[in-house]
């Protein structure tokens, strides 16, 4: 009888999840931070309170920020609300991806293992390296010199 009650009191959980207004991812990638908001609506998607067009100039970074939403098939359906800060272009383009991945993980749990499968949900962990003593960057030093 419990175990019935259990199911019973997820299932109303999850339906209550669903109805719900809008979720929230938090994404990483190098040093920029996004918090990505997911809404019912039109498709829209807002970066920093400018469209994403405006705010990345760059192609490729608009396809990259689209491909979580074109692999499950939703584009166009949710509208979606970031602000990102820290780090560059491509490292703010990463971050929305995750963030917008953990957010639509979160607003419709049957698209967990699309978005898994994609890699939308692991944190990319490459930063980059520091500085040496001795080196003039990372890894390269100074000429060799035999005499």
């Amino acid at each position: 009888m419990m175990i019935s009650t259990k199911s019973s009191t997820t299932a109303k959980q999850q339906t209550e999840q669903s109805k719900s207004k809008q979720a929230y991812g938090t994404g990483r990638r190098k040093n920029a931070i996004a918090r990505v908001w997911v809404s019912h609506g039109t498709g829209a998607i807002i970066v920093n309170k400018k469209s994403l067009d405006q705010y990345f100039p760059r192609e490729a970074h608009v396809k990259t920020i689209l491909q979580p939403l074109a692999m499950t098939k939703v584009l166009g359906q949710y509208n979606i609300t970031c602000t990102v800060k820290g780090g560059g272009c491509s490292g703010q383009a990463g971050a929305i991806v995750h963030g917008m991945a953990r957010a639509l993980n979160e607003f419709i749990p049957e698209l967990h293992q699309m978005l898994r499968n994609g890699g939308f949900l692991t944190r990319d962990s490459r930063v980059v390296e520091r500085k040496k003593y001795g080196r003039h960057k990372a890894r390269k030093s100074t000429q060799f010199s035999k005499r």
